[in-house]
């Protein structure tokens, strides 16, 4: 599925960071604007996903010429997601038993254990 909302970019301090009027709390920033640009896919993206698996209404997009702009060092432009890609993505929480030596070591060098358990299991699944 594709979203497009109408997004504000402002440019402050040799940065830029990026709202979307619709989405209440939706923001990103970046150092560069292709960056920004970017990280405003992936916070529309994550914005959108949040709202499905919730059940919750996804706002109506605005049009792009009613967005009023306060500034001179604001533009506006529609940003893009496609949530396909992420499809079926969702975490679940798995509960597993390890002997207790294993997870004091494991612990100690700061070892991920979601990662492991998903690398071993991607490892698995491709043999």
């Amino acid at each position: 599925m594709l979203f497009a909302y109408p997004a504000i970019f402002h440019e402050e301090d040799s940065a830029f960071w990026v709202e979307f009027p619709d989405l209440i709390g939706c923001q990103s920033f970046g150092d560069t604007l292709n960056e920004t640009i970017e990280n405003a896919q992936e916070a529309l993206s994550a914005y959108v996903l949040t709202l499905l698996e919730s059940n919750q209404d996804i706002p109506t997009p605005s049009k792009i010429k009613t967005i009023m702009l306060e500034d001179s060092n604001s533009f506006t432009s529609l940003v893009s997601c496609n949530i396909d890609q992420y499809k079926g993505m969702k975490a679940i929480k798995k509960t597993l038993t390890i002997p207790s030596w294993l997870n004091d070591k494991a612990l100690a060098q700061g070892i991920n254990f979601s990662k492991v358990l998903q690398d071993a299991l991607l490892t698995k699944i491709q043999s």
